[in-house]
């Protein structure tokens, strides 16, 4: 068998690992990578296969540096079945047609300037018509079910933890007259996260393809976050104000409502109205309420319990699509919490929410992931006290408020967790999806515990085992 790292490779997205086995060829995922602009986009357009000799891809999970590329693969020629659970298929469909809709918006956008310049149009990456040409090629499997991916290889998806639907890739080879396990971790989530089940950790795998995204750091305990988020909305409340939550549409709004669903029954805040403005983030709630086979206990049980509805539906939550039922949310006054993308306060309703509220001090503006740098989201974080929204200088008076401990990958006490539970078997361990110094500091905490056979492949390389 040899491996070829082709994406998520020394860096985080646009995962895509090439396996040939027995004259066969097979993709774990087939994410986007996202970078500058016109790297990112030749990156994307070329692959460093031809895609009509895969013969099988298996799917991960849906997030877009995992599944993002596929409109392309499609594009190129691929026609052979796209491996993963059925909430994955559901999800990324959606937000594949969601990053089309980006993809033709941007370039528009692009073409106007250029047109005004004299200068040649560019193209989308892809249009929605080749997002919507992938869903044919779905083949759904449940979690724990095994099938054959190609003569030779047969596959088990394991609940990995990170959002709906997201799997482990277990994969039992016979090539060239032995036997063997590559184990795929895809992105492995954490324990005791609202609503998903805990990852399911590798066993007797020969082989250990593994992310390290938080290789050099463990997370606070989600409880932690709970308590925060309880307090922020209390005081917000009391003193009359809204809660404005920039928050990615899928798994974090989701917790988040969750969480809010279960203080309000509680009575550990008062009974706010939750307000989700976001048509992605609406979508995919839909989703995760057609799958609750995947919700772990204690949500079934907050669900059985038979005085309240879905988890993810309450009395006092409202899902918004339509751009005018936006806007009259500016018109009232009265207290609520406000969950809208984008998570970095960089596009979509969430900015009109800000510049409406951003200068009132009976508000707060709660951050409740990592913000990358120059973006708004990292000038709030840093409290910054003029910021700019659409071109125009804002004085920020209303409170900031930063919660940690809602990251859904793993921290560097799970990941070494899950190399120890196959170490007896384990002969090479491949570290991806992580940058060098994340990298580095777990390699360098395996060792301390006598695990030295671990590898960080730059894009291109190829192993032979």
């Amino acid at each position: 068998m040899k491996i070829h790292f082709h994406g998520a490779a020394q860096t985080v997205t646009g995962s895509q690992h090439l396996l040939e086995i027995n004259g066969r060829r097979i993709l774990l995922d087939c994410g986007l990578y996202q970078g500058p602009r016109k790297e990112s986009f030749i990156r994307n357009r070329s692959f460093p296969f031809d895609p009509r000799s895969l013969d099988a891809v298996i799917l991960s999970h849906a997030h877009i540096d995992h599944s993002g590329n596929l409109p392309n693969l499609v594009g190129s020629g691929y026609t052979g079945p796209i491996f993963c659970t059925r909430a994955t298929a559901h999800l990324a469909n959606i937000m594949l047609l969601d990053s089309a809709h980006i993809q033709e918006s941007d370039a528009q956008y692009l073409n106007r300037k250029r047109k005004n310049h004299k200068e040649p149009p560019v193209e989308p990456l892809y249009t929605m018509e080749e997002a919507a040409n992938v869903a044919q090629y779905f083949e759904s499997v449940l979690y724990d079910e095994t099938f054959e991916v190609v003569p030779g290889v047969t596959a088990r998806l394991v609940d990995a933890g990170h959002i709906l639907g997201s799997a482990s890739v277990a994969l039992d080879i016979e090539d060239e007259n032995r036997k063997y396990r590559l184990w795929f971790s895809g992105d492995i989530g954490r324990r005791n996260l609202p609503l998903l089940c805990d990852p399911v950790l590798p066993q007797d795998a020969d082989y250990l393809i593994m992310e390290c995204t938080y290789g050099d750091k463990a997370h606070r305990d989600p409880q932690a976050a709970y308590d925060e988020l309880r307090e922020v909305v209390s005081r917000t409340v009391e003193r009359g104000g809204k809660v404005i939550v920039p928050s990615f549409a899928v798994g974090r709004t989701q917790e988040l409502v969750y969480m809010l669903h279960q203080m309000i029954v509680r009575s550990e805040i008062p009974p706010v109205p939750v307000i989700v403005d976001s048509p992605l983030a609406v979508n995919v709630s839909e989703i995760f309420r057609q799958h609750p086979e995947v919700f772990d206990d204690e949500t079934r049980e907050f669900v059985r319990s038979g005085q309240h509805r879905e988890a993810l539906g309450f009395n006092l939550l409202t899902y918004i699509r339509s751009v005018e039922e936006s806007k009259a949310l500016n018109e009232r006054q009265d207290p609520m919490v406000i969950l809208s993308a984008s998570g970095m306060a960089e596009t979509g309703r969430i900015l009109h929410h800000l510049k409406n509220n951003i200068e009132d001090p009976k508000n707060t503006v709660l951050i409740v992931s990592w913000q990358a740098p120059h973006t708004l989201g990292r000038r709030l974080a840093d409290r910054e006290e003029r910021v700019k929204i659409f071109g125009e200088v804002y004085h920020r008076r209303a409170e900031v408020a930063t919660i940690g401990g809602l990251s859904a990958h793993a921290g560097q006490d799970l990941l070494v967790e899950y190399v120890e539970t196959t170490r007896a078997a384990v002969k090479e361990i491949f570290l991806v999806h992580g940058e060098a110094g994340p990298a580095a500091a777990l390699t360098e905490k395996l060792a301390g515990r006598g695990i030295t056979c671990v590898h960080y492949p730059e894009r291109g390389a190829a192993v032979e085992l």
